[in-house]
Protein backbone atom coordinates (compact mmCIF):
# COMPACT_ATOMS: atom_id res chain seq x y z
CA UNK A 1 0.00 0.00 0.00
CA UNK A 2 1.06 3.49 -0.76
CA UNK A 3 0.40 6.45 1.48
CA UNK A 4 0.20 9.63 0.21
CA UNK A 5 -0.11 11.57 3.46
CA UNK A 6 0.53 10.71 7.21
CA UNK A 7 -0.82 12.52 10.20
CA UNK A 8 -2.01 12.74 13.86
CA UNK A 9 -5.84 11.56 14.12
CA UNK A 10 -6.76 14.87 16.14
CA UNK A 11 -10.61 14.12 16.51
CA UNK A 12 -13.05 11.28 15.53
CA UNK A 13 -16.06 13.12 14.42
CA UNK A 14 -18.08 10.16 13.50
CA UNK A 15 -17.83 6.55 12.69
CA UNK A 16 -16.32 7.51 9.03
CA UNK A 17 -14.77 10.80 9.51
CA UNK A 18 -12.00 12.27 11.37
CA UNK A 19 -9.52 14.96 11.68
CA UNK A 20 -5.96 14.72 10.71
CA UNK A 21 -3.39 16.70 11.72
CA UNK A 22 -2.04 18.73 8.47
CA UNK A 23 -4.69 17.08 6.38
CA UNK A 24 -8.16 18.16 7.83
CA UNK A 25 -11.11 16.18 7.65
CA UNK A 26 -10.90 12.68 6.09
CA UNK A 27 -13.99 10.31 5.31
CA UNK A 28 -13.32 6.99 5.18
CA UNK A 29 -14.19 6.15 1.98
CA UNK A 30 -16.42 3.24 0.69
CA UNK A 31 -18.12 3.38 4.39
CA UNK A 32 -21.23 4.64 5.11
CA UNK A 33 -22.32 5.34 8.52
CA UNK A 34 -24.64 3.22 10.09
CA UNK A 35 -27.84 3.98 12.60
CA UNK A 36 -28.56 3.56 16.04
CA UNK A 37 -26.30 1.43 18.26
CA UNK A 38 -24.41 0.88 15.25
CA UNK A 39 -23.35 4.50 14.87
CA UNK A 40 -21.78 5.05 18.12
CA UNK A 41 -19.88 1.33 18.30
CA UNK A 42 -18.48 2.34 14.70
CA UNK A 43 -17.37 6.00 16.37
CA UNK A 44 -16.11 3.89 19.49
CA UNK A 45 -14.48 1.78 17.17
CA UNK A 46 -13.02 4.53 15.10
CA UNK A 47 -11.95 6.43 18.49
CA UNK A 48 -10.02 3.35 19.77
CA UNK A 49 -8.08 2.81 16.59
CA UNK A 50 -7.04 5.95 15.76
CA UNK A 51 -7.72 8.93 17.71
CA UNK A 52 -4.37 9.95 19.33
CA UNK A 53 -2.27 8.09 16.82
CA UNK A 54 -0.88 8.23 14.02
CA UNK A 55 -2.46 7.14 10.81
CA UNK A 56 -2.07 6.59 7.24
CA UNK A 57 -3.87 7.47 4.36
CA UNK A 58 -3.96 5.88 0.95
CA UNK A 59 -6.11 8.85 -1.01
CA UNK A 60 -8.20 7.98 -3.75
CA UNK A 61 -6.34 9.44 -6.77
CA UNK A 62 -9.61 9.57 -8.99
CA UNK A 63 -11.78 12.03 -6.36
CA UNK A 64 -9.44 12.92 -3.80
CA UNK A 65 -11.87 15.20 -1.86
CA UNK A 66 -15.85 15.33 -1.38
CA UNK A 67 -18.28 18.01 -2.01
CA UNK A 68 -17.86 19.20 1.60
CA UNK A 69 -13.96 19.38 1.18
CA UNK A 70 -13.01 16.32 3.04
CA UNK A 71 -9.98 14.21 2.14
CA UNK A 72 -11.33 10.34 0.92
CA UNK A 73 -9.47 7.78 1.79
CA UNK A 74 -8.93 4.36 3.25
CA UNK A 75 -7.22 4.87 6.92
CA UNK A 76 -4.82 3.00 8.21
CA UNK A 77 -3.26 2.27 11.58
CA UNK A 78 -0.32 0.06 12.27
CA UNK A 79 -1.30 -2.37 9.01
CA UNK A 80 -4.76 -2.44 9.95
CA UNK A 81 -6.99 -1.28 7.38
CA UNK A 82 -9.87 0.84 9.45
CA UNK A 83 -12.13 1.12 6.21
CA UNK A 84 -12.68 -2.87 5.91
CA UNK A 85 -12.61 -3.66 9.79
CA UNK A 86 -15.69 -1.11 10.26
CA UNK A 87 -17.45 -3.01 6.89
CA UNK A 88 -16.26 -6.83 8.46
CA UNK A 89 -17.36 -5.96 12.29
CA UNK A 90 -20.38 -4.78 10.32
CA UNK A 91 -20.19 -1.55 11.78
CA UNK A 92 -20.86 0.01 8.70
CA UNK A 93 -22.17 -0.59 5.40
CA UNK A 94 -20.32 0.00 2.13
CA UNK A 95 -21.28 3.04 0.60
CA UNK A 96 -19.67 3.40 -3.12
CA UNK A 97 -19.38 5.82 -5.45
CA UNK A 98 -18.37 6.84 -8.81
CA UNK A 99 -14.91 8.19 -10.00
CA UNK A 100 -12.92 5.93 -7.55
CA UNK A 101 -9.80 4.53 -7.66
CA UNK A 102 -11.03 1.59 -5.73
CA UNK A 103 -13.45 -0.86 -6.97
CA UNK A 104 -17.22 -1.85 -5.63
CA UNK A 105 -16.82 -4.02 -2.15
CA UNK A 106 -12.54 -3.66 -3.05
CA UNK A 107 -12.35 -2.37 0.84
Amino acid sequence: VQYEKTGKCLEVIDGNTIQVYGVGRVQLIQVGSSDGNAFNDAKNFVSDKCLGKTVYLDIDDKQPKDRYDRTLAIVYTNDTDINKELIDKNLAKISYFEPSEFKKGEV
